[in-house]
């Protein structure tokens, strides 16, 4: 048991380490046995755990938890970057979340996570041509976890939601890597165009709660928006922005505003 487990960690360090968290949560928590052990320690890999967890949080009268299972595993088997896209989004919210302590609570608790990995698989059902199944999938996440991500919008990895509820992100939208945003951030169109209409966020951009940008704008590489700021132009890279509308009031502060997750304002007060 001891050598599997050592071959596992050196293969999937991030898989070894939930489990290794679940089989404490267990003991430390018996009454949550059934819950971790079938979410977690019933599987072989995290694509087969967030399949499970997917399909028990989606699944309704119209769609069997079954068939949704099916649907996620297939996709994870054909794309293995969602698995990759997964195990970067884990880590980036046990590095950012002050409140997330071990791997295994995104996975079991975080609906910003199980959100973005569901959205990954009805993007990837999406480029498959298989549009109605990823609508699907979309309006069950918009009803389970009052997020709304539409299926199109391109979305990179090791990205943290923090507390998650009321975001919305557009068709055309595209999300760098490292990015990191908090509630209620929109990323919308400013009308009924039906073309390239919304915002293009840049690498390491940290968003905060409230914030909305609009139209097909964008938001430089490490740039901060503050929170409940209305955003309607171009933000260059490395820079800070506040207020209604938005107006750039510094720098960044620091070469990675998504890791560090400072909100503190030039001049203002936490957001």
């Amino acid at each position: 048991m001891a050598k599997t487990r050592t071959h596992l960690a050196e293969l999937d360090p991030v898989w070894s380490r939930i489990t290794r968290e679940a089989e404490e949560a267990v003991r430390d928590e018996p009454l949550l046995g059934g819950l971790v052990h079938g979410c977690i320690l019933h599987h072989g890999s995290l694509e087969a755990a967030l399949a499970y967890r997917m399909a028990q949080k989606l699944a309704s009268g119209d769609v069997s938890e079954q068939l949704i299972r099916e649907v996620a595993d297939e996709a994870y088997r054909s794309e293995s970057g969602l698995g990759t896209a997964a195990r970067a989004d884990i880590v980036a919210v046990y590095d950012r979340d002050p409140a997330c302590h071990r791997f295994m609570q995104p996975l079991l608790y975080f609906k910003g996570f199980q959100a973005i990995q569901a959205y990954r698989v009805g993007h990837h059902l999406w480029q498959a041509g298989r549009r109605d199944l990823a609508y699907f999938v979309q309006m069950r996440v918009s009803e389970t976890y009052g997020i709304d991500i539409h299926p199109a919008a391109r979305i990179g990895q090791g990205i943290m939601i923090d507390h998650a509820h009321s975001i919305v992100i557009g068709e055309t939208a595209v999300v760098g890597d490292n990015v990191s945003m908090l509630h209620s951030v929109t990323l919308g169109g400013t009308g009924k165009e039906d073309d390239d209409r919304h915002p293009k966020i840049a690498d390491g951009v940290l968003i905060g709660a409230g914030a909305k940008v609009l139209g097909n704008i964008t938001v430089g590489k490490c740039s901060r928006i503050a929170a409940g700021s209305v955003v309607l132009e171009p933000v260059p890279p490395c820079k800070t922005v506040a207020g209604v509308p938005a107006k750039i009031v510094g720098e960044a502060g620091c070469d990675q505003p998504s890791l560090s997750m400072d909100q503190i304002v030039p001049g203002g007060s936490k957001s």
